[in-house]
């Protein structure tokens, strides 16, 4: 019995052994299979690794070059060569087009669906489409349109202008337009946080960079849908030109003391009726203004024409300008242009200079110069014609008859067509020209720019303030004043965001101005402000829904008008400045909703707009 069992262990023994034996080569051959899949595998992902590497070395010098072209794609429009534009724009679609195919490859789209990596390949293969669809979609179109456009025979002339090709270019520049703005939305919805650095930091330059591009085909797209008509394409169009006179500031810039008609049609200038605002009377009773401007402004702004732009909101000025004209004279007009003398320097800069002659304007033996151009235009209206010319209507006519003297250089043709352009550019920019449209279609597209001056809508910042300034002196004191604007960003108060407008203000007069300059310039006192001072209505416009909370002088509480225009919190205070004598302002707007960096938008002066506003000031807080 014990044999037995003992041979029986035994023979388990020996069957362990044995079977032990014959699982070991099979473990092995697991072991070698395991072994080749798993190399297989690492050679594979190498592969793939090398392979999507080589795709994004692609992908990064397709981009690479592509961004090289666009700054002398940008110089050959600006400088009219439409061949080497079209030239450029060929080589940046190869160039996008070989980026977007490489980020199209079946690995780098597999490669997106990798955790924590993923989005990073997701993103680059966004930045690849949206280049190659801006190159594709936006500039090729647009390039097209270009070739076909000869942009030194668009503007007006005495002889009309063919304005058939910019019709013609309206659908594309739309279009074009369209599909930047979409690639910019897909770009825009990538959440930067998940991505690396190295991904991260070039696609937000990328987002700037389109928005700035999106900006400038909305522009175009609108401009070449409304420009041809307004040029009177489709029947002729009669323009109030205001100019406005700096030298005795109102809320848009200056009174509009000389007014003249501009006659457009097929792009045919021509100036027809001049006159002054003086002559255009008081109306009595006053014409309708809202309730709301009336109380910042009086019933002034529907009585005299001098007043009409006391408010900074221009469409509120230009249509009671055109109703005024209107009763007035019974002749219907389609719109308003709107100028200042720095603006018709920057014309002339284009146009060279214009001759004026002893004989024009009765003015023989003024003193005042034969020649005016970009560099004494602005000394010579808003100054010396008040030291030469006595007579205030004689003053307002050689006002009106310079302005016709230099849009009769432009409707002859007499101007650098780059030039004019940079230079009224410029003047839009700086709030110096301003275009209302009588047309509704055709203002609700100007409303959307800075061109349009409105206080509210689209083309105002979500964080956006105003400062504005009216004369007080009843005179053209303001040559004299220099000011500075500034916001100063203040703690947050529960939440809200608190930020004060600073404004400081100087009266550079000669300390014997109310003897040494003439009596039409200083005012003599006639409204109760002493020869040689001005006095200014300073008014202050906050982000809309926010409060206007104080209001301090030279760092002292004092007393302020406050009011609401719309939805915008309104501060007015009054500042009286004698020769040499310099105020401080600082009116604090609180409970600001928006989040977003603040911008100030300022009255055009005499002063150039970069020496008027100053970089924001930041408070620190804990």
């Amino acid at each position: 019995m014990t044999k037995s069992l003992n041979e029986s262990q035994s023979s388990k023994n020996s069957s362990r052994q044995t079977g032990g034996r014959a699982t070991r080569p099979r473990n092995r051959r697991r072991i070698l299979i395991t072994g080749i899949w798993t190399a297989t595998a690492a050679a594979i992902l190498s592969v793939a690794a090398l392979w999507i590497g080589g795709r994004a070395e692609t992908i990064n010098t397709e981009l690479d070059a592509a961004a090289q072209l666009v700054p002398q794609l940008k110089n050959q429009v600006a400088g009219n060569n439409a061949q080497q534009a079209g030239a450029s724009v060929n080589r940046l679609r190869i160039h996008t087009a070989a980026a977007r195919n490489a980020a199209e490859d079946p690995l780098w789209t597999l490669a997106s669906a990798v955790p924590f990596l993923g989005p990073n390949f997701d993103a680059v293969s966004e930045i690849a489409r949206t280049a190659d669809d801006v190159a594709t979609l936006g500039a090729a179109p647009l390039v097209k349109v270009f070739d076909s456009l000869n942009w030194d025979i668009l503007l007006p002339t005495v002889s009309g202008t063919d304005l058939e090709p910019l019709k013609k270019a309206a659908p594309s520049a739309a279009s074009a337009a369209h599909a930047v703005r979409i690639s910019v939305e897909r770009l825009e919805r990538i959440e930067t946080s998940r991505l690396l650095p190295e991904v991260a930091d070039p696609l937000i330059r990328a987002k700037e960079e389109l928005r700035s591009v999106t900006d400038t085909l909305d522009a175009s797209a609108d401009a070449a849908l409304i420009i041809p008509d307004m040029l009177g394409a489709e029947g002729g169009r009669n323009y109030l030109l205001m100019i406005q006179n700096n030298a005795e500031s109102r809320a848009s810039g200056g009174i509009p003391g000389a007014l003249a008609v501009v006659k457009l049609e097929d792009g045919k200038l021509t100036l027809g009726a001049q006159t002054t605002a003086g002559e255009i009377g008081t109306f009595s009773p006053s014409l309708p203004v809202d309730t709301q401007q009336q109380q910042i402004y009086t019933a002034r702004l529907g009585k005299y024409m001098q007043d009409v732009n006391l408010t900074p909101d221009f469409p509120t000025a230009a249509s009671s300008a055109v109703a005024m004209w209107e009763k007035k004279t019974g002749n219907s007009l389609d719109g308003v242009l709107s100028i200042d003398p720095v603006a018709l320097s920057y014309i002339l800069a284009a146009t060279g200079p214009v001759e004026i002659a002893d004989s024009d304007w009765s003015l023989a033996n003024s003193g005042l110069p034969s020649e005016l151009n970009a560099k004494n235009v602005v000394s010579t209206l808003l100054s010396d014609v008040y030291a030469k010319i006595e007579r205030p209507e004689l003053q307002d006519v050689y006002f009106a008859g310079v302005a016709q003297k230099i849009f009769a250089e432009l409707a002859l043709g007499n101007a650098d067509a780059k030039r004019l352009i940079v230079g009224i550019t410029q003047a839009t920019s700086e709030g110096r020209v301003r275009v209302w449209s009588a047309t509704s279609d055709e203002q609700k597209v100007i409303a959307k720019y800075p061109l349009g001056g409105s206080i509210a809508g689209e083309s105002v910042g979500p964080a956006e303030f105003g400062v504005y300034f009216n004369d007080g002196t009843g005179a053209k004191m303001d040559y004299y004043v220099k000011r500075t604007v500034q916001l100063v960003k203040e703690c947050p108060v529960d939440g809200y965001e608190q930020t004060s407008v600073r404004i400081t203000s100087t009266n550079s007069a000669p300390l014997d101005a109310g003897t040494s300059l003439p009596a039409y310039v200083t005012g003599n006192g006639a409204f109760g402000v002493p020869p040689g001072s001005v006095q200014t209505n300073i008014v202050a416009y906050g982000p809309a829904q926010a409060h206007v909370e104080t209001a301090e002088l030279d760092g002292q509480r004092t007393g302020f008008a406050p009011y609401f225009h719309g939805d915008r919190p309104v501060g007015v205070l009054a500042v009286l400045l004698a020769p040499g004598e310099s105020k401080t302002v600082d009116i604090t707007f609180g409970k600001i909703p928006q989040q977003s960096e603040p911008n100030v938008v300022v009255t055009p002066t005499v002063q150039p707009v970069k020496d008027v506003t100053l970089p924001t000031e930041n408070a620190v807080c804990s």
